[in-house]
């Protein structure tokens, strides 16, 4: 699905590159703002849990500017890419659209599709100054600002804490002894990892932290660049051959190409899974007060490390996400206006803490006594790593994307070998130079 995407994407930068949309738009920070209108906004709040954040936003937006209409397309993790693939193939991209960072939000820029933001979020600005500064630059592209950060995420194995008592297991440390707590979460009779590699997105985010242990950190951002690539180091075998033991000790193995992921992290909030690798984002569903699994329960650790890794230990998979402003919009003064809303401090701690549980990148927008305390310690966890390694599929050229989605899941499904998929990976890479 992202394959064809990004292929609609860069299509259409040419054909943009001769038209008036093709004149990126920069946002003026003195320009008037008039209530007035109807904002179409594409979140990635979809799911039943998470859609009241923004449709709670759009009223009180609405009540405070009486001349306002907000107007909602909420999809979810997956869905949100079908959904931007059909909006840009229309040529009708809402005045706010949701974006990941990386190569992602990068063809946006390309496309001139993302208004320039630099004016009113960039260095020195008061709106940029409230901000996380990590989160604002990762949507740095050329030098200029083209997203507004919504939320911090990263990559982590939540468990329960019940299971690992009753099989006698500890945290593990290494990956060996993750593999060993497998073999014995299993003899105690639960599914040791819950996993669903039908949108396989979800592979190759344990592939990616994998990477990130056993490729030095200059090496990866040097092949993320098509350019530059060369895929040559033995890393990116073992660390699929990492994942290889893990799909066979710890999950179902080939079958989860053929289950969901939500499906798999239902697993663990019914106590029938000991551990399901998510998102800190997923932490408030995946133990609350209506689940098997209650968050007093709830523990959390990064995939370990193999030992002797020649990569980063340290490393932590993640980025934030966000939003960007429409240059088809008619009315951006007011998309920032809505934005600079959502993006208050009192709105971030509410997206904080339960039932949300989306770290805000607000300066002052979470509040430790309201949230989750998994989520507080996932936040401190994020603060400890030595850098986040953008996901796979999102910071990798379109072309090298597919191919690691492709290639992971065929991996998993036992069709392909780790040399294969990396060869795989490289030749796109050759492909998109």
């Amino acid at each position: 699905m992202k394959r064809s995407l990004m292929a609609a994407i860069l299509a259409m930068t040419t054909t943009l590159a001769g038209s008036a949309m093709a004149q990126t738009l920069v946002a003026d920070p003195a320009a008037e703002v008039k209530h007035e209108g109807t904002l179409k906004v594409m979140t990635k709040f979809g799911m039943q849990r998470l859609a009241p954040y923004f449709t709670d936003l759009a009223k009180a937006y609405e009540a405070a500017h009486p001349g306002v209409t907000i107007e909602l397309i909420q999809e979810d993790d997956d869905s949100v890419k079908g959904k931007t693939k059909t909006l840009v193939a229309s040529n009708a991209m809402p005045d706010i659209f949701f974006s990941w960072t990386g190569t992602w939000g990068g063809n946006f820029v390309r496309g001139s599709r993302a208004v320039d933001l630099t004016p009113v979020i960039g260095p020195g600005t008061e709106w940029g100054g409230k901000l996380a500064s990590a989160a604002v630059d990762a949507f740095v592209y050329d030098g200029k600002n083209y997203g507004i950060p919504l939320y911090l995420d990263a990559k982590f194995m939540g468990y329960s804490k019940p299971a690992f008592a009753k099989a006698g297991v500890e945290v593990p440390t290494d990956l060996d002894g993750l593999l060993t707590a497998c073999d014995k979460l299993r003899a105690a009779g639960y599914t040791p990892i819950s996993i669903g590699n039908k949108e396989p997105w979800v592979g190759v985010h344990y592939v990616g932290q994998l990477l990130a242990y056993n490729v030095p950190r200059e090496v990866l951002e040097k092949d993320f660049n098509p350019a530059t690539a060369t895929y040559d180091d033995p890393g990116y075998v073992a660390a699929l051959e990492q994942f290889g033991q893990i799909a066979k000790r710890c999950t179902v193995g080939a079958a989860m190409n053929g289950i969901s992921y939500q499906t798999a992290i239902q697993e663990l909030s019914d106590g029938k899974a000991a551990m399901y690798y998510q998102e800190i984002i997923e932490f408030d569903s995946a133990a609350s007060a209506t689940t098997a699994l209650k968050p007093e329960e709830f523990g959390f650790f990064r995939l370990p490390a193999p030992s002797g890794a020649k990569g980063d230990p340290e490393a932590l998979e993640g980025a934030p996400e966000g939003y960007m402003i429409s240059t088809a919009s008619g009315n951006v003064p007011l998309a920032l206006d809505f934005m600079r809303f959502v993006t208050s401090p009192e709105n971030g701690k509410i997206l904080s803490s339960p039932p949300y549980g989306q770290p805000s990148a607000v300066i002052g927008g979470a509040d430790p006594v309201t949230m989750n305390p998994a989520v507080v310690g996932g936040l401190e966890d994020i603060a400890r790593a030595s850098y986040l390694i953008q996901w796979l599929d999102t910071v990798n050229h379109p072309k090298v994307a597919a191919a690691w989605l492709a290639g992971i899941q065929a991996y998993a499904g036992g069709d392909m070998s780790a040399e294969d998929v990396v060869a795989s990976v490289r030749a796109a890479a050759e492909a998109a130079k």
